[in-house]
């Protein structure tokens, strides 16, 4: 094997699962479109515009354009679907609508008297960056082989020893035994081969059958800005924050087969195999909790009142997470009787070695670095037009233990992920001196390499979680409406963001061999499908400015 599995499936520990995938990375460094009414009407595009309550988590040199002082918050209303095609059957579709204070803060200015920098900002807020919850759900009808197969095809150096019993999901107890493998093994779902070489999973010629899968994400990423600004000469300035992020991320999925002339066990007894039946599913609770900082510098330049240039840097976030993990296994197999008795039909309570107990453990991430770059125009003091450019590092991602960075998982990072280009554009046209109507639009680039989406790849996951999601190109259209009067304000948005993905029941594999980092032309291919998200937000936020 080109990768070892204890590098494939991260087994830094006892635990047999610790450590992450590459996509664990991505879940916790991407954001979404989120903020006050009036930055997510025009897209987003605040870089070289600031005096906006958002801009602290964007270009920290808006700060600098205060002055005044201003308390504000913003509530979003999100009604979001998800729809799950291209499984062979009718599209399953999922929608849920959630709602919560997804922005507040506060900003006040000094004049300080000075010729050089007459003003001198400070501000806080609050920001939600990403809202996880989602659900989706899909049927395959005609699956080409299994999960089991999967796990057969590199729990080859693993004696029947080794994978029996509870002990290896015991932190205890010092096994380099993938939990996935034991799990599968010790509910009869992956057996020796008869004819002595490694495992074989339930899949066998003239088998054929159907899968579902049933996926709920709830969970959040937070950040509280602290931030720091002023202005040289009312023509340069400046900015510099410090970014404090709290994640936490909840995900249960449960994916099931009906297999028919599976190869199963004739008892629990013995590992003769026989031709029968299969109903197998799994269940996956996963649970990351943690924070972790970053700093953000920027700067905004005008050297006419009529044109702003931005420029923003944003450092990675660097997280301290902590992982808590659970799964079990419940089947019926064997050789279907008359009275439809099954040979093996247990749950988890019948099989105390179907399930995993809870794993837990830390972990360090280092998300991507960010770049800003941007643009505005103030004409005739009623119409504003503003672009940003955001350069996001997705492939320098990281992750580390006490042993330092697991360069194994970083190498899957840069083989699945590139640089993700996010443009901004908005636009806002004062009506009167009340009243202000916006548009923007947002379009962000796939982070994931066109090969990892496709499936061309083999995909190292992690723990006894199988399935891997690579998101396509996200869009976003919106607009929006302003009132001022006296230092009151209250603004309104509607925001509508589409994106896709391709989802992976598990990594297709090679039929000749296992462990191999490249696909052969004959790897059998796992159920599969694309998910749409679209979301619908309805954004609105109130403030004052004294």
């Amino acid at each position: 094997m080109k990768k070892t599995l204890l590098i494939a499936f991260s087994v830094a520990s006892a635990l047999g699962l610790s450590a992450q995938s590459a996509m664990d990375a991505f879940t916790a460094s991407e954001s979404q479109l989120r903020g006050t009414a009036r930055y997510v009407s025009m897209g987003g595009a605040f870089g070289a515009l600031g005096g906006d309550l958002s801009t602290l988590t964007q270009n920290p040199a808006g700060l600098g354009v205060y002055r005044s002082s201003e308390f504000g918050a913003t509530l979003d209303i999100d009604f979001h679907n998800a729809t799950m095609d291209n499984t062979g059957s009718r599209p399953e579709k999922k929608s849920s609508t959630t709602a919560a204070c997804n922005n507040f803060g506060y900003a006040g200015s000094m004049r300080i008297n000075s010729s050089v920098m007459p003003y001198f900002a400070w501000g806080a807020t609050y920001n939600r960056l990403n809202s996880f919850d989602r659900r989706y759900q899909g049927y395959f009808p005609s699956i080409q082989t299994s999960w089991s197969n999967y796990v057969a095809s590199f729990s080859g150096d693993y004696s029947m020893n080794d994978l029996w019993g509870d002990e290896n999901y015991d932190p205890f107890f010092q096994s380099n035994v993938p939990w996935i493998s034991a799990l599968a093994y010790n509910s009869f779902l992956m057996n020796p081969n008869p004819n002595g070489d490694g495992y074989v999973g339930l899949f066998q010629n003239g088998s054929f059958g159907d899968a579902s899968i049933e996926v709920r994400e709830q969970g959040y990423i937070d950040e509280y800005s602290i931030n720091f600004g002023g202005n040289f000469s009312n023509m340069v300035y400046w900015g510099i924050g410090l970014g404090i992020r709290d994640i936490n991320y909840r995900l249960s999925s449960y994916y099931d087969e009906i297999i028919e002339n599976a190869l199963v066990p004739e008892s629990a007894e013995t590992t003769n195999l026989t031709t029968g039946k299969a109903e197998w599913g799994i269940e996956n609770s996963q649970q990351v909790s943690g924070s972790g900082f970053n700093l953000k510098l920027g700067l905004i330049f005008k050297p006419v009142n009529e044109f702003r240039l931005g420029l923003a840097v944003h450092t990675p976030t660097w997280y301290n997470l902590s992982y808590n993990t659970n799964a079990w296994i419940d089947y019926g197999l064997g050789k279907i009787e008359n009275d439809g008795y099954y040979t093996l039909d247990s749950m988890v309570d019948d099989n105390p070695y179907a399930t995993t107990g809870n794993g837990t453990w830390d972990m360090k991430l280092k998300s991507p670095w960010r770049l800003m770059v941007s643009a505005a125009g103030v004409l005739g003091g009623r119409f504003i037009i503003s672009a940003d450019y955001v350069y996001e590092a997705y492939q320098n991602m990281a992750f580390s233990d006490n042993m330092g960075e697991l360069t194994d998982i970083s190498n899957d990072i840069k083989r699945y992920y590139q640089p993700s280009n996010e443009f901004r554009l908005g636009a806002e046209f004062r009506m009167t001196p009340s009243w202000s109507v916006r548009a923007g639009y947002n379009y962000r680039g796939a982070a994931s390499k066109e090969a990892a989406r496709n499936g061309f790849d083999y995909l190292y996951t992690t723990g006894t979680q199988s399935m891997a999601e690579f998101k396509s190109d996200r869009n976003s259209v919106s607009v929006g409406l302003g009132y001022r009067t006296g230092g009151f304000y209250i603004d309104a948005a509607y925001v509508y963001s589409t994106q896709s993905s391709n989802w992976f029941a598990y990594s297709s594999f090679p039929s000749a061999s296992y462990g191999s980092y490249e696909l052969a032309n004959n790897a059998l291919t796992a159920p599969s499908a694309t998910i749409k998200t679209n979301h619908n937000n309805l954004v609105i936020s109130a403030g004052f400015k004294f």
